[in-house]
């Protein structure tokens, strides 16, 4: 994901004369990023004919970037908000980010390893080591869904990559 830096250099280069028209082009399609995220799983849903409202979805990852605590400007809220609109619930787990901050930032609660179950989705939004350590098939309940945002999980196991 792109973070501020996009903002800066478009401040920069308006300073001067020059207008960054795909600097800010860039920063708009990702912050478009989440809504999209979403609109596709719920596409895949709907095509293998599951449904979407009350469906259990565990989100992987919510920090910006892989292997780092920082929450500071992750698009990965963007993801858990959009699916909040379809009336999903969401799960999410992410053993790098501080569940109080998470809570404090975002009004939200993180899932400990212990309380993952069954679910009918699995949405990989952040490429921690720890998530490809993982055996998703366990966390699957029957034909459950994967999207691999990130496109870090083998192809046999995603269903979908960004």
């Amino acid at each position: 994901c792109i973070g501020v830096d996009p903002y800066y250099l478009a401040q920069k280069a308006q300073e001067v004369g020059y207008h960054p028209e795909i600097i800010l082009a860039g920063r708009r399609l990702n912050d478009g990023m989440g809504k999209y995220v979403a609109t596709e799983v719920v596409k895949m849903m709907v095509k293998a004919e599951m449904r979407v409202k009350n469906s259990k979805v565990l989100m992987l990852g919510i920090t910006f970037k892989e292997n780092c605590p920082d929450i500071r400007n992750t698009r990965a809220i963007d993801i858990y908000n959009e699916l909040q609109t379809y009336q999903m619930d969401v799960d999410v787990y992410d053993p790098w980010a501080n569940p109080e901050e998470v809570k404090h930032e975002f009004g939200m609660d993180i899932i400990k390893t212990e309380e993952l179950s069954k679910y009918d989705t699995i949405i990989l939004a952040v490429a921690h080591r720890e998530f490809l350590e993982m055996n998703l098939e366990d966390l699957k309940k029957g034909e459950a869904l994967i999207y691999d945002v990130k496109g870090i999980l083998p192809k046999t196991v995603s269903d979908k990559r960004l």
